[in-house]
This record gives C-alpha cells, structure tokens and sequence, in this order.
C-alpha cells in the first residue's frame, strides 16, 4: 500500500514514531557532591601552613642596611648606582623589587646590564657591567659593540675612538661594516679614523694617516680588496703627499695629491666614478 493510500490516522501515527527516534535524549548528571568535612581539614592545613610562612617572611622583610656594589666603574662611579637603588630601599629585605631596581640602573648612560641579589641578612648586591665604546657617532653620541647608540650626547667622548657616522637609523649598519673593515686594516698596518656612509649609500673612510678612501655604493668588498692589495702599497711611503684614494674605477684606482699632482700617479680608467 502506497502512502497515499494509507489512512490519515495512521499516517499521522508514522510520522509521531519518526519524531519519536529523532528527538535528543537527556542525560542525567550524578548529583555533585562536597565532602565539606574534607574541605575544612584542607583549609585548615592551608592557614596553618600559609601563617607561619606569612610571619616568617614579615620577620625576614626587615630594612635594607647594606648596598654592595661589584664593577669596573670607569665611566660610572658608585654614587650614580646607589642615587638609582635608594627610591627602593624603602622596601624590607624580602619585599625589594629587584627586578625593578635592576631597570633602574641599567637606564643609566654607561651601563649595559646589571645584576641585582639578595645578601643575608638585610643586604643587596648589585654588580654593574659598563658599555664598550668602540666608536664615536657624529659629535658626541657613542656606539658600543653591537653597534648600539647608548650615549647621543657623551660630555666626555675618548678621543682615540674613530668617528661613524651616517644617516639616521644606519648606526647599527655602519658600526658592522666598521668593525668587519678595522680588522682588515689593522692586519695590513693601518687605522681607520673615520668611516662615513652618506645619504645616497656611499662610503668614505679617512685612516690615521690622513688618507681618505673613496669606496662608492657598490662593490665596497672588492674596492676594500683591491685598495689594500694594490693602492696601498702604492702610497705606503708617500701618505703624507696624498689626499685620497679613489678606489671607484673598474679597473683601477686614482690619487689625489695634496699639492700639484705627483709623477709617477696613475691615470686608470673610470666607467662610472661617481658610484
């Protein structure tokens, strides 16, 4: 029999049983039950062991009495660490923000990082580890070894330090390919005492000698390369007669004399010098 054919009733009673299958069955959760009785002997295992270790510590976080200081101190002097550490000494001994005081003095100019301990029993050591200048930045800002600015305005700039300088941002880049060039040098016989990188991407190095050295935009590693093999021996003995070195030529270099241009200098070939 077809469902056409079916009567209504029975029909309806189909799709009631159809309804039936498809309809959610709940569940029933067990009833939570506490053990308060448990509970109340856990709380109270809990204050008893939590009181003493409150009172001990209240007993411990007495005044801080001594500040020890550990480091170099060439360009920071103690007084500057222990003006820094004294807004937290209010604190006890056991309640000191260390982690705070450590922030505190390692803001200071000439401190890279710093070191903050407890001492028993009412003291805290603070062992301070100073920047490494290795160059000077423009007039009076200082880079350390990671070629980070850490001083912008030094009011003491070591005057044997070589000075960098280059577009803002750039510091980090310049400090890198000093420190990649100065080893270079150093293994040769000489010194760089300024490296410059202009706006346009350009570098320029003056040495100790008075020499400067025109590396241009592209193939700085190659010019490197081929003014120490080459141009550099050809002003070994005449340094202080030359102005620069132009190491911008494909095939060669040109100097430039402090006075009229000297016999002997060669006349290379030049595809692009101003790159």
């Amino acid at each position: 029999m077809s469902l056409l054919t079916q009567p209504l009733s029975s029909r309806r009673n189909r799709f009631k049983d159809r309804a039936k299958a498809s309809s959610p069955r709940r569940l029933r959760l067990p009833a939570l039950r506490l053990d308060w009785p448990a509970l109340r002997v856990q709380s109270l295992w809990f204050l008893l062991c939590a009181a003493p270790l409150g009172a001990l510590t209240y007993a411990l976080d007495r005044p801080v009495r001594v500040v020890a200081l550990d480091g170099d101190f060439q360009r920071v002097s103690p007084a500057e660490i222990e003006q820094a550490v004294a807004p937290y000494l209010t604190a006890g001994f056991m309640s000191a923000d260390l982690d705070a005081i450590q922030r505190a003095v390692e803001i200071l100019p000439w401190v890279d990082h710093a070191r903050v301990q407890r001492r028993w029993p009412a003291g805290l050591h603070v062992t301070v580890v100073e920047q490494t200048a290795v160059a000077r930045w423009g007039e009076a800002g200082l880079l350390n070894t990671r070629g980070e600015l850490f001083v912008r305005a030094a009011a003491h700039v070591p005057a044997e330090l070589p000075r960098l300088s280059g577009p803002d941002g750039t510091e980090a880049r310049v400090a890198a390919q000093y420190l990649a060039t100065e080893s270079r040098m150093l293994e040769n016989g000489m010194r760089i005492a300024a490296l410059r990188l202009d706006e346009r991407g350009a570098w320029e190095m003056d040495l100790d000698s008075g020499v400067t050295v025109r590396l241009g935009r592209r193939d700085v590693a190659a010019r490197l390369d081929r003014f120490i093999r080459t141009a550099s021996q050809v002003i070994a003995h005449r340094a202080g007669d030359v102005a620069y070195v132009d190491m911008r030529y494909s095939n060669g270099f040109a100097i430039g004399w402090k006075r009229a241009a000297a016999p002997g200098a060669p006349a290379p070939h030049s595809d692009d010098p101003a790159v």
